[in-house]
Parts: structure tokens; sequence; C-alpha cells
């Protein structure tokens, strides 16, 4: 029960920040960005049971359906909105806060050079612009907004926008 609830909180959340949606029956019948995280919720359940290979399996459906890849380890909070989803992977040990938005063609993923804790945390309220690169096991803090196209290498503080390559322009 309490994950139907979810279900419908994040999709009324779609319906508040997204002006091209009518109405819940179509965000649920039509989004990839919800769908994906039913897939999710179920493989994410999977994983912390340790049934790893169906959860792997779960999360590759998933991606089969929506072109979006959400490791099952990945931990995600309340009311994401991934918009126009095709082309987002999340990594395994990312971890995203409450009432984040995330758009199409960008990652949450690892640089290749760490072993344990490799992909980043994203506060909440974060904004990840479309094409944008967050790599490594980094910390981007609340009210944070990614600009399209970004690569994000290092910790970002709260309430800030960042635009090409790290440089931080300013605060929210």
């Amino acid at each position: 029960m309490k994950c139907l609830k979810e279900l419908y909180e994040d999709a009324k959340n779609i319906m508040k920040k997204d002006p091209a949606a009518r109405n819940i029956l179509e965000i649920l019948i039509l989004y990839p960005g919800f769908h994906i995280l039913i897939f999710h919720r179920i493989a994410h359940f999977l994983y912390r049971k340790k049934f790893l290979f169906l959860a792997r399996l779960i999360s590759q459906i998933g991606r089969f359906f929506t072109g979006i890849e959400i490791h099952p380890g990945a931990k995600i909070g309340r009311r994401l909105f991934i918009d126009h989803g095709m082309g987002i992977v999340i990594g395994e040990t990312a971890t995203i806060g409450n009432d984040c938005t995330i758009y199409h063609n960008s990652t949450l993923g690892g640089t290749g050079k760490d072993k344990y804790k490799r992909h980043p945390d994203l506060g909440n309220c974060v904004m990840v612009g479309a094409g944008s690169k967050v790599l490594g096991p980094i910390k981007i803090g609340n009210n944070v907004k990614i600009g399209a196209n970004s690569t994000v290498l290092t910790d970002i503080p709260n309430n800030s926008t960042v635009v090409e390559c790290n440089r931080i322009i300013g605060k929210n």
C-alpha cells in the first residue's frame, strides 16, 4: 500500500512539474520516467534482499522499455521527476534526494578510479540539465541546478548553479 501511495505521489509530482502532462492517467500510461520508477522500486527491493541477478534482470527489462538505466543498488528519494528520460544512466552507489529532476541523456556515474563508493550523491531539490555528466563519489548540495551539458567532477555547495565544467556562477 505504501508503494502505491508513493507511486501516486510521483505521478502527482510529474503533473505539477510538466506543463505537457494533462492528467494522471496519461502519466501512468505514457511516461517512461514514471515507468522506470516502478521497475526501480521492484529491482531495488530485490537488490536489498540479495536477489542480485533478479534485481539486475528487472532493471534491464526497465531499461529495454524506457531507455533509462538505473542500477538496482541506487538509492532514490521521493518524487523524482525524470523528464524525456532516454539515455539517463544512474550508477549503483548513486543516491538521489527528494524532489529532484533529471533531464534526458544525463549520467550519474563513476570515473573508473574508485572502488566502493563510485557515484555521486544528490541532495534535495537538485535539477540535472539535459546531457549533464555528474561523475565520481561527489556530493551535490540541496537546491543545486546543473546546467545542460555540464560535466561535474567536484562537490557543489547548496544553492548553487553550475555550468561549463564546474564553474559555479552564483547562488540561487
